[in-house]
């Protein structure tokens, strides 16, 4: 999620980075800040796939690790117990029509939740102009040497059934495997200080703003993504990196991971009026929605380019969600 989450009772609870500050021109891949293309970038195997501890061999986790690991549990709990975290993708009682979808995607496509390159810095309210992928996306899926096999593997299912679905929903190709462009990254609070070497020969010369904060991501931070974008041009997205935390009960780690890669693609803010959706700070959907794939639908319709301003891109749009929400075109 691009703003920090408050979720619940406690404002500080659940808060998630959506791109983390979109860091895409102050990061870019290339030409910006003296940094190599990405594709001179040589994939390297994925820490799981290096030689590493088997569980019995890695230990037990710290003593902050399991204190997250409970911590995000009551969290959850008492998020569930709240009747948020929702699962269902909307229903009756969450209706929208084509000029909210409007409304939501000029907010959410054209909006940052935090000025780019400047850390957690709030961002002016001026609109900016769209960014999406061009190029296939391939997700890869990275893990920390404390995170157990069964997890591993659960991680990876629901991954492997999210990128298919977003491909569908996108018209996008969307995919996984073992080398990608986009990393999704599962660690615990023991394997963030292994990852940053990792992190660092996928992007050179990354923006210290956005590794300053990897290296000490706050409670109140569930997961991030940053998006890099081409030095050829800065609203096209040529990688992105997400980190999801490993202490996360599973409903909050598929949550962060629906979230995370979604926002990665280029709905990069979040808005209170978003309903039903998880670009919303409320809490209130754990899931990609039906409202939310509509938007995405919208994102990656062919008659959109990145770059354009939402004055050039408000005829499109209007018309595709007018077309999907079944309203007067």
């Amino acid at each position: 999620m691009p703003a920090l989450r408050c979720p619940g009772p406690d404002p500080a609870v659940r808060q998630r980075i959506l791109s983390i500050l979109m860091l895409a021109g102050a990061v870019a891949l290339a030409g910006c800040d003296g940094m190599a293309p990405r594709d001179s970038v040589r994939p390297e195997p994925r820490p799981d796939q290096r030689p590493s501890q088997t569980d019995e061999q890695a230990g037990a986790p710290s003593a902050a690790s399991t204190a997250l690991a409970t911590y995000y549990a009551r969290v959850q709990a008492d998020l569930l117990a709240q009747g948020l975290l929702r699962t269902d993708g909307g229903g009756p009682d969450t209706p929208f029509d084509a000029e909210m979808l409007i409304r939501n995607f000029e907010r959410l496509a054209f909006f940052d939740e935090y000025e780019r390159g400047q850390g957690l810095r709030t961002a002016r309210n001026t609109p900016g102009q769209l960014r999406r992928w061009e190029t296939p996306v391939r997700l890869t899926v990275e893990f920390g040497a404390s995170v157990p096999k069964a997890q591993r593997a659960k991680d990876r299912a629901v991954i492997d059934r999210y990128a298919a679905r977003l491909a569908r929903v996108t018209g996008h190709p969307i995919s996984t495997g073992p080398t990608g462009n986009f990393h999704v990254m599962v660690l615990s609070e023991d394997d963030r200080a292994a990852a940053i070497p990792r992190i660092k020969a996928l992007v050179p010369n990354i923006n210290p703003n956005s590794l300053n904060i990897i290296r000490s991501i706050p409670r109140s931070i569930h997961c991030l993504v940053i998006a890099f974008s081409d030095s050829r041009d800065d609203h096209v997205y040529r990688k992105a990196i997400a980190i999801v935390r490993a202490e996360h009960p599973d409903l909050l780690r598929r949550s962060c991971v629906h979230e995370e890669v979604a926002q990665g693609l280029g709905l990069a803010n979040d808005s209170p009026q978003a309903r039903p959706s998880i670009f919303n700070d409320d809490d209130e959907f754990a899931l990609l929605t039906t409202h939310d794939e509509l938007l995405l639908k919208m994102l990656y319709d062919p008659r959109l380019r990145p770059g354009m301003t939402p004055e050039e891109a408000r005829p499109i749009y209007s018309a595709r969600a007018r077309e999907l929400a079944g309203g007067p075109s």
